[in-house]
């Protein structure tokens, strides 16, 4: 597992108890790469260390659309078929 060095000080200046900072940075920087198309639902929800349902409430707080293509659909209804 890789990290990321923040500036001194960045997570002490989030207003939230210390043991919530480092779960907010997470899931502020999951959302953004998951609406900018970085990462993908699985990969950000991951990210973001939330259950499937947690994340997609998660995103629907934020008005962030989901990735959902046609293809995506093709497969699903190729899945439920069999």
């Amino acid at each position: 597992m890789s990290s990321i060095d923040l500036p001194s000080g960045v997570l002490d200046a989030i207003a939230a108890p210390p043991a919530d900072r480092e779960p907010i940075v997470r899931q502020e920087l999951a959302v953004s790469l998951y609406r900018a198309e970085y990462r993908s639902f699985g990969t950000a929800r991951e990210l973001a260390g939330l259950s499937k349902a947690e994340f997609h409430r998660l995103l629907g707080e934020r008005e962030v659309e989901r990735h959902y293509t046609e293809d995506d659909l093709a497969l699903d209804v190729e899945y439920a078929r069999e």
